[in-house]
C-alpha cells in the first residue's frame, strides 16, 4: 500500500486564496475547496431554481439545432478548446478524471491549457455549474453523516474509500468541510483510499492533498495519507481485502463515489460493492445517481457516455438489497446526490 504525501512539487498561487497542484502532464491547476467563495456554488432555493431553469432552457435550445449544424459547431469549437475536444471527441464511454475535474473549476479559475475563450464559455454553462454543485453536495452530505460517528470514536483512525474518484476531490472536501467546522474531529490518522483504474486523476489528487496540507492550507496540521489502488468494480476482491484490513484496525470507514459507481455501474456491481461495504460495518456512503428525468435521458442518448439514468426510484431498491437506506438526498437536476446509512 502506498501512503504519505506526494514528492512532486506543488505550490501556492500568487493569489493566496488559491492552492495549486501539478498534473501528470505538468500542468498546474487550482485545488478545489468548496468552502472558498471562488469555488462554492450558491445553493439557496431561488438561486437553484434559476440555475435549473437555465439548464433546461439550454437543453431546449440545443434540441432545436439541426444535428448537422450542431456537429459543425462542435468541430469548430473543438479546434479552440481542449475541454470541448475531451468531451465530444474520442471513443471513451466515460469522461476521464482530469477533464471532469477541470470542468468543476469554474470559468474564473481555469488555467492553461484549459483557459481559451471557448473553454471559459463552456465552464460557465449551467450544466457545468451543476457538476460543481454535485461535488459540493456529495462532500457536505458525507461530512454531515460522519460528524456524529467521529465524535463517538475520538481515537479511531479515519479511512475514506473513494470508488472511481479520480483525484478524490470530494473526499478532500469532506475533510475540509469537517475541519472548517472546528473541534478535534480530525485529530487522528486519516487515509484517503482511491480505488480507480486510472493513474492521472489520483496522481493529481496526491499532489492536491499535499498542497492543501501545506502551511496556511485548509488541511494544514492534519495527518492525512493518500493511497491509490487500481480497481475494477466488477471484481471487488481488492475492496473486500482492504475492508478486512480496516476492520481489524477498528477504524471509522466511510465511502463515496461521485460521478462513478452509482452512475455508470451495473445493478450487480452496485449491489456487490455496497454489500461488501455493509458487511464490513461501513455506516455511511455518499454518491451521485444519474437523474431519470426525460431531459437527462435525451442528453445521455445524444452523448457517447454510458451513464445509467436510474434516479432515486431506481437506485433505492439496489441500496436496500445491500443493507442501506437513503438517509438524505439533494438534487443537482442532472444527478441526485445521496447519503446512505446502514439499515
Amino acid at each position: 500500500m502506498t501512503t504519505g504525501q506526494a514528492s512532486v512539487a506543488t505550490r501556492f498561487a500568487p493569489d493566496s486564496a488559491l492552492v495549486h497542484a501539478a498534473t501528470q502532464e505538468g500542468y498546474v491547476l487550482p485545488v478545489i475547496d468548496i468552502t472558498n467563495p471562488r469555488f462554492a456554488v450558491p445553493d439557496d432555493p431561488e438561486t437553484l431554481r434559476q440555475l435549473f431553469a437555465a439548464c433546461s432552457e439550454e437543453e431546449r435550445r440545443r434540441r432545436r439545432i439541426p444535428k448537422f449544424i450542431m456537429q459543425w459547431m462542435l468541430k469548430s469549437a473543438a479546434r479552440r478548446s481542449r475541454l470541448v475536444r475531451s468531451v465530444f471527441n474520442g471513443d471513451a464511454t466515460f469522461l476521464d478524471g482530469i477533464t471532469t475535474y477541470v470542468m468543476k473549476l469554474g470559468a474564473d479559475n481555469l488555467t492553461p491549457p484549459y483557459d481559451s475563450p471557448v473553454d471559459k464559455r463552456m465552464a460557465a454553462s449551467p450544466h457545468l455549474t451543476l457538476l460543481r454543485l454535485r461535488t459540493q453536495q456529495v462532500a457536505r452530505l458525507l461530512a454531515d453523516g460522519l460528524a456524529a460517528e467521529l465524535a463517538s470514536a475520538p481515537s479511531a483512525p479515519l479511512h475514506l474509500i473513494n470508488i472511481a474518484g479520480g483525484p478524490a476531490i470530494d473526499s478532500m472536501n469532506t475533510l475540509i468541510t469537517l475541519n472548517r467546522r472546528g473541534g478535534d474531529l480530525l485529530r487522528r490518522p486519516i487515509v484517503i483510499h482511491v480505488l480507480d483504474p486510472d493513474d492521472a486523476g489520483p496522481f493529481f489528487g496526491r499532489n492536491a492533498l499535499a498542497a492543501l496540507m501545506k502551511d496556511g492550507g485548509p488541511l494544514h496540521g492534519l495527518d492525512i495519507a493518500f493511497d491509490h489502488r487500481g480497481y475494477d468494480w466488477d471484481r471487488p476482491a481488492s475492496l473486500e481485502e482492504l475492508l478486512r484490513q480496516l476492520s481489524a484496525a477498528n477504524a471509522v470507514v466511510a465511502a463515496s463515489t461521485e460521478g462513478g459507481l452509482f452512475e455508470y455501474g451495473t445493478d450487480a456491481a452496485i449491489v456487490t460493492n455496497l454489500t461488501a461495504l455493509r458487511a464490513a460495518g461501513v455506516k455511511h456512503v455518499a454518491g451521485s445517481v444519474t437523474s431519470a428525468e426525460e431531459s437527462r435521458r435525451r442528453m445521455i442518448t445524444a452523448s457517447r457516455f454510458k451513464l445509467i439514468p436510474r434516479g432515486l426510484e431506481g437506485f433505492a431498491p439496489l441500496a436496500d438489497r445491500a443493507g442501506y437506506r437513503i438517509a438524505r438526498a439533494e438534487t443537482a437536476q442532472l444527478s441526485e446526490q445521496v447519503l446512505l446509512e446502514a439499515a
